[in-house]
């Protein structure tokens, strides 16, 4: 007994020891900034690093400010439009790489190529193609006999583009995910389906479908998380002086412009504690809801 108690007692230690990194880092990159970021949204900044306590001041101004309600309207309508056609696309472009065809490395590399680039150098590429006077979107669209369009300056326009890109920057990474779902799924299903006379369709949803949920569930819920997290192209594409910034501005950016151009990081930790709030909502609605739909 004595022996059993010092053997389990070794690999407590030990087991502390290799999740020690890992933990020491969540906590001084994630837990501890979390933690301060709401304190501070109980502050007001003074100058030169000073913060003044002002109770629920942030919050109430937070909820009059009409900046905030389009940042939230700019947001909702990413992640309502962006996110679906994220999740659709990565499945369909997984469930074809999952197939026998010649290149196939060839063609994952190609999709997986937005996740390694940097995302600044992404939006610096697609700012190019999409320059109103020089862009090549631009100069294909009037070799084709169409008028050029402002894809970064029309106000009307330039949330469209900035969904353009985040759904080509997010499809490689979910394919990879779902791939690796749709390669535990057991093949004799597909040939017990084929002696039974059911076509790729009927395969699809019969069987790809329903035992690809729980990746799929994955997918969708971090896809979401991104999608009301939108930073960096809105950063790098849309010029802050113009008139498309109010139009696509999400909250996270908003709260960098408080925090770090106008330096009041009180209301700026008070804006991404209701996107905080916001995401942790979603999250949980689609934990309950996941019994519905997914199939473990």
């Amino acid at each position: 007994m004595f022996k059993k108690k010092k053997y389990d007692k070794q690999h407590l230690i030990y087991g502390y020891l290799f999740i020690a990194p890992t933990a020491i880092g969540l906590f001084l990159l994630n837990i501890y900034p979390a933690i301060q970021t709401i304190y501070l949204s109980f502050q007001r900044s003074t100058g030169f690093g000073n913060t003044t306590f002002v109770g629920l001041d942030n919050y109430k101004k937070m909820f009059t400010d009409s900046e905030v309600w389009q940042s939230l309207a700019n947001t909702f309508i990413y992640a309502v439009i962006s996110v679906p056609i994220i999740v659709v696309f990565s499945l369909l472009v997984a469930v074809l790489m999952n197939q026998k065809i010649r290149g196939l490395s060839f063609y994952r590399t190609i999709y997986f190529l937005p996740v390694v680039a940097a995302p600044s150098a992404v939006a610096m590429i697609w700012r190019w193609l999409f320059n109103s006077d020089y862009g090549l979107i631009n100069f294909v669209l009037n070799k084709l006999g169409f008028n050029s369009i402002q894809w970064i300056s029309n106000p009307n326009i330039a949330i469209s583009t900035i969904i353009i890109v985040g759904i080509w920057s997010a499809i490689g990474y979910n394919m990879i995910l779902l791939l690796s779902g749709l390669q535990e799924i057991p093949k004799d299903y597909y040939e017990s389906a084929k002696i039974d006379g059911a076509g790729p369709i009927r395969q699809f949803f019969s069987i790809t479908l329903p035992l690809v949920t729980p990746t799929l569930f994955f997918v969708v819920v971090t896809t979401i998380i991104g999608a009301f997290q939108v930073f960096d192209v809105i950063f790098m594409m849309i010029q802050p002086s113009t008139e498309a910034m109010m139009h696509t501005q999400s909250l996270a950016y908003l709260f960098y412009k408080h925090s770090f151009i106008l330096n009041d990081k009180g209301y700026g930790s008070a804006i991404v504690a209701l996107l905080l709030v916001i995401i942790l909502m979603i999250t949980a609605v689609q934990m309950k809801l996941q019994k519905r739909w997914v199939n473990y």
